[in-house]
């Protein structure tokens, strides 16, 4: 859904932090639709005002052309210190330090907000940047790891949607030329605040329900409603292993291509519960068959036969044998 400033939620989308995703299929948090959120909006107070005056009219431009409804901006000093770093495995991941002064705004503005939109430096080593648009959308984003930490902590710690753009280091980083890159970043490549796409998506975020007894009210979502998951063929995370537990289809994509090398196969699935495709096309129409209550194996061509046993009179399967009749008109024995 987030792309810098382009935000493409349909109609029939919800947009929900990476941690909700978690709670809703684990089965301790529900969702509840909203017309309109107040979002907090809540900046750096960047050494470079340049920067933060971008931020704010950004703001104001959703205010003024999409109806967002902010009650307040707050800018931090001294402001939290993200930095970006990747695991020994490749995982993008970080640090998040000194929230002491965020902690004390959300505290303080609490009554004011149902969601809140984040815009802070991430510090990524210069060279970074290059080699990022340069690699043809093989390396992987080295600020969504430290993003999702920080948001994964607002969110839970406030029991609210949250959801963070990068403010940019420097005009010097602001000025690299990256040229033509992969199409899948070419958003980034030509955004200078990134911030439109998550005002958007955090406008109508869902409310998060975590009492027992709310999240049974009706129009209340939960993983009882969830049909399946999409998932990146070998990704694995708190959602998969969620949905292997609560029985939920999974869908793996092969075509989403990614670093992890996990066997999502060699998982205890339960028989129809895990489906691989090739891409997704094939995850929608599969999708489509599961919604609808159809047996996928109904829609592939040929049909396979169903497997057939006679059980004897002590209950032991015995072989028998079938005729059909091929294509070709000629009768085959089939030994089932």
């Amino acid at each position: 859904v987030n792309a810098s400033d382009i935000n493409e939620l349909p109609e029939n989308g919800l947009y929900v932090e990476g941690s909700v995703i978690c709670r809703l299929l684990m089965g301790t948090a529900g969702l509840a639709r909203v017309r309109q959120n107040r979002v907090l909006f809540v900046c750096d107070s960047h050494e470079d005002s340049n920067f933060t005056d971008a931020a704010i009219n950004s703001l104001n431009a959703a205010r003024a052309c999409y109806g967002l409804s902010c009650p307040r901006i707050v800018q931090l000093d001294p402001t939290v210190t993200l930095k970006a770093q990747f695991t020994g495995a490749g995982r993008a991941s970080g640090r998040v330090e000194r929230m002491e002064s965020l902690i004390n705004a959300l505290d303080k503005y609490r009554a004011e907000y149902d969601a809140v939109a984040l815009a802070t430096v991430i510090q990524v080593p210069k060279e970074w940047h290059i080699t990022y648009f340069e690699s043809d959308g093989k390396m992987v984003n080295p600020w969504g790891g430290v993003e999702a930490i920080f948001t994964h902590a607002v969110s839970l710690l406030y029991d609210l949607p949250s959801a963070h753009s990068p403010m940019l280091e420097s005009h010097e980083i602001e000025e690299l030329e990256p040229g033509l890159v992969d199409p899948r970043m070419a958003a980034e490549a030509v955004s200078y605040t990134f911030l439109q796409c998550i005002f958007k998506g955090l406008q109508r975020s869902p409310r998060i329900i975590s009492d027992p007894e709310a999240m049974r009210q009706p129009g209340v979502l939960t993983a009882a409603d969830v049909s399946c998951l999409v998932i990146p063929e070998g990704c694995v995370g708190l959602p998969v292993l969620a949905a292997l537990e609560q029985g939920i289809p999974v869908i793996a994509v092969r075509e989403n291509k990614n670093l992890m090398r996990n066997d999502t196969a060699a998982l205890p699935w339960t028989p129809g519960q895990y489906h691989v495709v090739d891409n997704y096309l094939e995850a929608t129409g599969l999708m489509c068959a599961l919604r609808a209550g159809l047996a996928p194996e109904s829609v592939r061509r040929p049909i396979q036969l169903a497997p057939t046993v006679i059980l004897g009179e002590k209950g032991v399967e015995t072989d028998y044998m079938v005729e059909r009749e091929d294509e070709a008109d000629n009768v085959q024995e089939l030994k089932l």
